[in-house]
């Protein structure tokens, strides 16, 4: 089956460069193009495409109004093309959180080169898009006391309510020590990372994440998440400890591990090959935990594309750690967690909305 494409961008370079670079592949029909939302919007209301690849920073109307704007009514598979900037990739953030399914990242220099060499991983992404099932998942806007702190989190209006489903923090002494979380994404990840998050109390077990994105969108997506969580959440620096409290996010383009010493467990945080054409890989995170860990982990792989994660968690399941997977139904892509479920790796298959429960079962087993 033929993939429909609409492409919605200012720039007419890009446009021809897309139309260029989409043709010769048989599975792909670009349909259609407009240089902004409000000709593109009459056109994708009449006859929708399978995926729509949408520009960020655009006079008229931007894309991320435009995107919300769908999703409230129609979602449509969307993958966003932005430029490297600090107010683009920003923008591209909040468009993951309204409901696109991925980010395809653009310069402002050496376009039609960049694109040409990026075919591959831009057709790809076309075609995972296209079998993906947009979600929005809403999260409610919390307000922290300070930069960064692991304290309480405040709110007002509907993140009140919110933060009333919270679990309450718990008393020290029951808690567990020493058992890290260890959770890996990509495709729809964003938004599923999130919702887990929000759900937690600031006193969880330290979390290590693997999220598959472009680099220089991780450190920004960790400040988003810690402006909504509890639990302080950072992009990794190589030595950081993962103690309770703490989420720390691989950096976008490097590896992560996790490391074991007098007890206490560290991330390493190193450049490398691809593996299993990501970097960082989920596969590289999870096998070093079945390393170090042993028993003392939880491993959770959430949805995505692809089969990256799969074999280093059936590695933390031999090594007696508990796994996780997402389910089918709440997944935007049933594509790692279904690899990992294949291999005999997943102990557990659970939806979404029921992961951060999960993980304080964990964690209060001690």
């Amino acid at each position: 089956m033929t993939i429909k494409v609409y492409v919605v961008d200012d720039s007419a370079v890009v446009r021809q460069a897309l139309k260029f670079l989409l043709q010769d592949d048989p599975e792909i029909e670009l349909v259609g193009s407009a240089p902004n939302p409000l000709i593109a919007e009459p056109i994708l209301r009449k006859t929708p495409p399978d995926v729509l690849l949408l520009d960020i920073e655009m006079p008229g109307m931007d894309g991320l109004t435009f995107l919300r704007q769908l999703m409230a009514e129609r979602p449509i598979p969307t993958v966003i093309c932005s430029t490297l900037t600090a107010n683009g990739s920003e923008m591209a953030l909040e468009a993951l959180a309204a409901g696109a399914v991925a980010v395809v990242a653009k310069p402002r220099v050496g376009l039609k080169q960049f694109l040409e060499e990026s075919r591959h991983e831009l057709v790809q992404t076309l075609k995972t898009a296209a079998r993906a099932r947009p979600r929005v998942f809403v999260a409610p806007r919390v307000v922290r006391p300070g930069a960064g702190g692991a304290g309480g989190a405040t709110s007002t209006g509907p993140a009140a309510g919110a933060q009333a489903l919270r679990p309450a923090p718990r008393p020290m002494r029951t808690l567990s020590v020493n058992k890290p979380i260890v959770l890996g994404s990509s495709t729809g990840g964003t938004q599923a990372i999130e919702q887990v998050l929000m759900a937690l109390p600031a006193d969880c077990p330290g979390i290590a994440i693997v999220q598959h994105m472009p680099e220089k969108f991780t450190a920004m997506y960790a400040q988003r998440l810690n402006t909504v969580c509890a639990m302080t959440v950072r992009e990794a620096a190589d030595g950081d400890r993962l103690e309770r409290g703490v989420v720390l996010i691989a950096p976008g383009g490097r590896h992560m591990q996790l490391r074991r010493n007098a007890g206490a467990y560290f991330v390493a945080i190193a450049d490398g090959p691809p593996v299993n054409r990501h970097k960082p890989s989920v596969d590289v995170l999870f096998r070093s935990a079945a390393e170090c860990a042993d028993a003392n982990a939880l491993g959770i792989i959430l949805t995505g594309m692809g089969d990256d994660g799969a074999r280093g968690m059936k590695q933390l399941h031999d090594a007696g750690s508990r796994t996780i997977a997402q389910n089918e139904e709440s997944c935007v892509v049933f594509g790692m967690p279904k690899e990992a479920i294949k291999l005999g790796g997943v102990d557990e298959v659970i939806g979404i909305a029921q992961v951060a429960a999960a993980i304080l079962r964990f964690d209060a087993r001690g």
